[in-house]
């Protein structure tokens, strides 16, 4: 099944083998897209990877105050996005890594807090597991971890 563009027949999404290819582009708000994606789709868990031209917000978590520094970068490829779907108290919780690098070729990277597409697209694939993930909060650490259950 494929999601419908709100502004033209252009889907954002179809149905792969492995899960999800995504299309996303000018404007679009990319971990928004693929919450919405994992939400509508029902996806249990899955761990995605993308390419493209973005504006994105990284941030650099802080263990003492157990928040993230943020920094922003616009108008920059997003050289690679790697992260995983999961769920936490009912709702979708991503994990989102990437590198962007600029037109001299510098690069940042760490974890991204958002990224809304520029000129061009991104291209997201989404490879879908057969078992939903949950994401707790642990200590001391102050931060979401993955939990993968209990092997029986």
């Amino acid at each position: 099944m494929a999601q419908e563009n709100k502004n033209d027949s252009v889907p954002k999404y179809i149905q792969v083998p492995a899960g999800y290819l995504m299309v996303l582009r000018q404007g679009d708000d990319v971990l928004a897209q693929i919450e919405e994606l994992a939400t509508k789709e029902k996806i249990p868990s899955a761990n995605f990877s993308g390419m493209g031209f973005v504006s994105a917000k990284f941030g650099f978590f802080n263990f003492k105050t157990k928040e993230y520094e943020p920094k922003e970068f616009k108008d920059v490829e997003l050289a690679s996005m790697t992260g995983s779907i999961a769920w936490q108290n009912g709702k979708v919780s991503l994990h989102t890594h990437g590198i962007v690098t600029d037109k001299k070729f510098r690069s940042w990277g760490g974890h991204l807090l958002g990224a809304t597409v520029g000129t061009g697209s991104v291209e997201i694939m989404v490879t879908v597991h057969d078992r939903q993930l949950e994401r707790v909060m642990e200590q001391p650490l102050g931060a979401n971890v993955l939990n993968l259950g209990r092997e029986e």
